[in-house]
């Protein structure tokens, strides 16, 4: 089983330039860009948040852009960026948070991990 993350970018040069000149002007927004990362790189604090997730879930947490994320994956979101998605061993792909659960974190690492492991336990 593992989660994954897609964000509302693109994993291109122009994407990524599109999107941060974007988000700066207040044009664009992705929930899941602000909890990951600061300015111009992936934050300390997620990581860390990244590996405890990892550690205490035992499932791996990947991330991908719109443009480079798995086709199952994406059938899955159906265009509604930022998702957190789960694949169980069985390859069913399921939806767990949705745009408006990860702006709900206010790009806090600690809350975004806090509320994937509270809809992780049944």
């Amino acid at each position: 089983m593992e989660l994954i993350g897609v964000y509302d970018a693109d994993a291109t040069f122009w994407g990524e330039l599109s999107y941060w000149v974007g988000a700066r002007f207040g044009l664009r927004h992705c929930g899941l860009c602000d909890i990951t990362h600061s300015l111009f790189s992936e934050k300390t604090q997620w990581r860390e948040c990244q590996r405890k997730l990892e550690s205490d879930s035992h499932l791996k947490f990947e991330t991908f852009h719109r443009n480079d994320q798995p086709e199952d994956v994406r059938a899955c979101i159906n265009g509604n960026y930022p998702a957190v998605v789960m694949r169980d061993d069985g390859g069913k792909v399921v939806k767990i948070m949705d745009s408006n659960e990860i702006d709900a974190c206010g790009a806090s690492p600690e809350r975004f991990v806090a509320e994937i492991l509270r809809k992780l336990v049944p």
